[in-house]
């Protein structure tokens, strides 16, 4: 499998230059250069594979260059070994929804089900190649959390976590912050998750900084992220799909990295009809897809916080492979951006995107009201973010199956979950412990420079 980047298809990389960088030097995102295709016989095969066999057939397919199908075995197996469910994630069904839960990972969220992979993948490439790496990445509440988890006290690795400061829930900020251990260094920033992200990526177009200090970054913009979030869509719908019919997927989305692997399992063969969009009143991805222009607005604060996003970084993925993968267009597009403060996409281009997504939001109140009438319809609890993918299924209409995927457990966002149903969802009595243990994290101000050199005196 060789990668090039959304800016730049002249420039060959292998999986571990990807998996290392993270983000191209150019600024683009790295890409495969060719999106293996699944047969009808081979997508046949798979519907009586566990999770874990799923996960080696298809994560190998992007990595065979760097990693034996026997070290994918033994990583995938490591990696999911204390999650709390047989086969990692479960599918329900509950009226005409089926519901896709990937909160059963050490952090109960469903970044955890890529994290934990990823750090077993950096332990074996620092290890065979004698490196030493600083992970810096920011989050909107949960990736940071499933990253520390992913990454505590492994050799070689230090990770530096970007988080808004009041701007995720105290059960998110806990996970991270509640963590003793020497490689990991929490940092909140007076901001929104937009500016931290923009932090971290003008780290790492700053070759000097990214150099001296031996830079990668987990965000949804590294591309084994994608990888690994492709196995739950193939399993998921082998669970509820009978004969390879097509079905739906609603995701409640902020920087379209997770739906994006729904769109890279679609383009592997299997059978989506249409990936919905679901976002909160950050609406950036749904103006988009209706109107063809991408403007961010000001981030509005609200109870799903995972989502309060106006620059979803994967977009340019979908862009390019959009528009045949040309760099020039996306360069030309991303400038727009940066100088107009948006860009508009051409007809055809916006025609071939309405094909395969459609998008919806919920507000604030429509929200509360999903997470109530879910409570008392079906007496199950569920988190603000499945509220949104739930909450958008009546609003676009589709026929056939739904999967909609499940992103947080509800205790990571008890207040709101209580105050709708009256029940506080509890934390796994495992993880009870993290609400009083003593936190540990610094303040800085949205100020680049005092940012790295704090990086700088820790590493």
């Amino acid at each position: 499998m060789q990668y090039i980047s959304t800016r730049n298809i002249k420039k060959v990389f292998s999986f571990k230059d990807v998996f290392l960088k993270g983000l191209a030097e150019d600024g683009g995102l790295f890409v495969p250069k060719k999106i293996p295709l699944f047969t009808s016989n081979e997508l046949k095969s798979f519907k009586g594979f566990s999770y874990e066999e799923l996960a080696i057939k298809i994560i190998l397919k992007f990595c065979s260059d760097e990693f034996s199908e026997i070290e994918i075995k033994e990583i995938v197996k490591n990696s999911y070994k204390n999650f709390r469910v047989k086969d990692v994630v479960e599918v329900k069904k509950f009226g005409k929804i089926n519901l896709l839960e990937l909160f059963h990972g050490p952090t109960l969220a469903f970044k955890d089900i890529a994290m934990q992979v990823i750090g077993n993948m950096y332990e074996k490439i620092l290890k065979k190649n004698q490196l030493k790496m600083n992970i810096i990445v920011a989050t909107s509440g949960d990736t940071g959390a499933a990253a520390i988890s992913a990454i505590k006290e492994r050799n070689d690795l230090k990770i530096f976590v970007l988080h808004p400061e009041n701007k995720i829930s105290e059960v998110q900020r806990k996970f991270m912050t509640t963590t003793n251990s020497k490689n990991v260094f929490n940092i909140a920033i007076a901001g929104n998750f937009d500016e931290c992200q923009k932090f971290v990526k003008d780290m790492f177009a700053d070759k000097d900084f990214c150099t001296s200090v031996n830079m990668s970054g987990v965000n949804s913009i590294n591309w084994a992220r994608i990888i690994i979030q492709i196995v739950y869509y193939f399993f998921s719908y082998f669970k509820v799909a009978k004969n390879l019919e097509k079905i739906n997927f609603s995701v409640p989305t902020g920087n379209f990295g997770n739906i994006y692997a729904g769109y890279i399992a679609r383009k592997m063969g299997l059978p989506i009809n249409k990936l919905i969009l679901a976002t909160n009143s950050n609406d950036i991805l749904k103006r988009v897809i209706q109107t063809g222009i991408y403007k961010p607005l000001k981030v509005e604060h609200t109870v799903s916080p995972s989502m309060d996003i106006q620059v979803a970084s994967n977009f340019e993925r979908l862009i390019f492979d959009i528009c045949s993968n040309n760099p020039e267009k996306i360069i030309n597009l991303m400038n727009d951006l940066e100088r107009q403060g948006e860009f508009k996409l051409k007809d055809k281009d916006l025609d071939k995107i309405k094909e395969i997504f459609c998008a919806e939001s919920l507000s604030e109140e429509e929200t509360k009201f999903v997470i109530k009438k879910i409570y008392k319809d079906q007496g199950k609890l569920i988190d603000p973010h499945t509220a949104v993918a739930i909450g958008v299924v009546d609003k676009v209409l589709l026929e056939g199956n739904i999967i909609v995927l499940a992103t947080a457990h509800p205790s990571k966002f008890s207040n709101v979950v209580s105050n709708q149903t009256g029940i506080k969802p509890e934390l796994p009595e495992s993880l009870k412990n993290i609400l009083n243990q003593k936190e540990n994290f610094v303040r800085l101000p949205k100020d680049l420079k005092k940012i790295k050199r704090y990086i700088l005196e820790k590493i």
